[in-house]
């Protein structure tokens, strides 16, 4: 897969979506951006516009639209709670139909296609660490099931369409995330942490911080989309792209406290309704299968994101939901 290619990546003016778009063309790639900009912005791939080889489009990935391509990056879909929970029926028509329509392009086109799923689909998870092999603990009724399940349902269709149609797929699970160019209102508890303490305002932290996550720096993930992309194997995932350092919520607040050197204090509120209480993933097939593992350490990493958040104006972004 060494030649040039041309790419569609749905959701490509997102936090993630930018950084790969960049990447892609800088390789000297073809590079088709679609974005409805449902939660992203198009400041995110402003300076992007004036390289031949990319193109923006305004389009709901919902919709059919008529491409021809030889790669496809699918990462179309609101990923915070904030985000997601706003618009829930929006969210699973994103997830499935979603993967239907790029399904669809792939197959008539002869394209790889990747999914971008989510750690999610282990819900609350009962095995800990998550290997790929874990079935998960989700609630299907639960105020998260739309973005859980319409995650686990766009895998489900990618694996059908793969063993009924030859569709040459790859899938990778994607845990907690973060750098430049989080939306500062999506919810996430780094962005939150980050625009409280800059703001001097106590730090909020649901439950009693004792919750755990693990948190990869999106240079690194965006080095895993690649790989496995580029992996001529027969590898078609599902396979997780997180880094293994496990954290507690109260550990990060206090780190992010540090870093910035605000005087906010800590504040406690309940835990929302079948909120993960451990996250950390098993890597072992991203290390076997793409030689993968995250080189960021979270301090850096951090430093980095705080250092964008301080640069850019809040005003600009728009909270997405009457909840954040």
């Amino acid at each position: 897969m060494s030649r040039l290619q041309r790419i569609l990546v749905t959701g490509g003016a997102g936090f993630l979506g930018s950084h790969l778009c960049e990447r892609l063309v800088e390789d000297g790639h073809d590079v088709i951006c679609l974005d409805n900009f449902f939660t992203s912005q198009k400041s995110n791939v402003a300076h992007l516009l004036e390289k031949s080889n990319f193109e923006l489009i305004r389009h709901d990935v919902t919709v059919p639209i008529w491409l021809e391509v030889d790669q496809i990056y699918n990462l179309a879909c609101p990923a915070a709670p904030g985000h997601y929970q706003y618009n829930p029926i929006k969210t699973i028509k994103t997830s499935v139909s979603g993967a239907i329509n790029v399904l669809g392009m792939a197959k008539r086109c002869g394209a790889r296609v990747f999914q971008a799923s989510t750690s999610e689909v282990y819900g609350d998870p009962e095995v800990h660490p998550q290997p790929e092999s874990y079935r998960g603990s989700v609630n299907p009724i639960g105020p998260r099931a739309c973005y859980d399940e319409g995650k686990r349902a766009a895998e489900t269709l990618f694996m059908d369409y793969h063993r009924m149609n030859r569709v040459n797929i790859r899938i990778a699970r994607i845990f907690n995330t973060y750098g430049p160019r989080m939306h500062p209102f999506d919810g996430r508890v780094v962005s939150n942490f980050i625009r409280q303490a800059l703001a001097g305002q106590d730090i909020t932290i649901f439950g009693d911080g004792s919750q755990t996550r693990s948190f990869c720096f999106r240079d690194d993930l965006i080095e895993g989309f690649l790989r496995l992309m580029q992996n001529e194997e027969d590898f078609t995932g599902p396979v997780n792209l997180g880094n293994p350092a496990e954290y507690t919520i109260k550990q990060l607040a206090e780190l992010i406290i540090e870093l910035t050197g605000t005087s906010s204090q800590l504040v406690y509120q309940p835990l929302p309704q079948d909120d993960p209480t451990r996250r950390q993933p098993d890597i072992t097939l991203a290390k076997k299968h793409l030689q993968w593992e995250p080189t960021v350490p979270l301090r850096d990493g951090l430093l980095q994101t705080i250092d964008w958040f301080q640069q850019v104006d809040i005003e600009q972004y728009r909270p997405p939901t009457p909840n954040y």
